[in-house]
């Protein structure tokens, strides 16, 4: 049986993947810290992010975020036990509430968005915005061949 070898590009996704990989334990860290002294993680900053423009159920924020269901039902219930987010009824759904801020989540958020302005800021010096918008677009463009895989899969 015949060795199977990245193509150029193959090789240069695997040496990105890494890279992610690594960026991504580091921002967590980072995330962890910048939220620490408000009682939030980064998980549940990303749950927050979220729904910072609208409500969503669980499985929607699921989706958006990359997580597991389950995982964010159990982010979901503490926030509410914490009173930074409520259930509401779903119009569109009668069992699958919606996610949404309350007042003491709003606030919270707001802090965290404004220093986490100051600190992207500063991570970002250095790098130009064109840069930063082609990477996105390339991690756009891989997260879109990714669900297109896992659909043909």
């Amino acid at each position: 049986m015949a060795e199977q070898r990245h193509s150029p590009s193959g090789a240069a996704f695997t040496t990105l993947l890494l890279e992610v990989f690594r960026l991504n334990g580091r921002l967590l860290a980072a995330g962890d810290g910048l939220t620490a002294d408000l009682g939030l993680t980064s998980a549940r900053w990303q749950v927050l992010g979220a729904i910072e423009a609208e409500g969503l159920s669980v499985a929607q924020i699921a989706r958006a975020m990359g997580l597991a269901r389950q995982s964010v039902q159990r982010l979901a219930d503490l926030l509410v036990d914490e009173g930074i987010v409520a259930y509401r009824d779903n119009p569109e759904h009668r069992r699958a509430k919606l996610v949404e801020l309350t007042a003491a989540g709003r606030r919270k958020l707001d802090k965290l968005n404004r220093r986490q302005a100051a600190w992207a800021n500063a991570i970002a010096r250095g790098v130009s915005a064109a840069e930063l918008k082609s990477a996105h677009r390339v991690l756009r463009s891989l997260g879109a061949a990714l669900d297109r895989s896992a659909r043909e899969a």
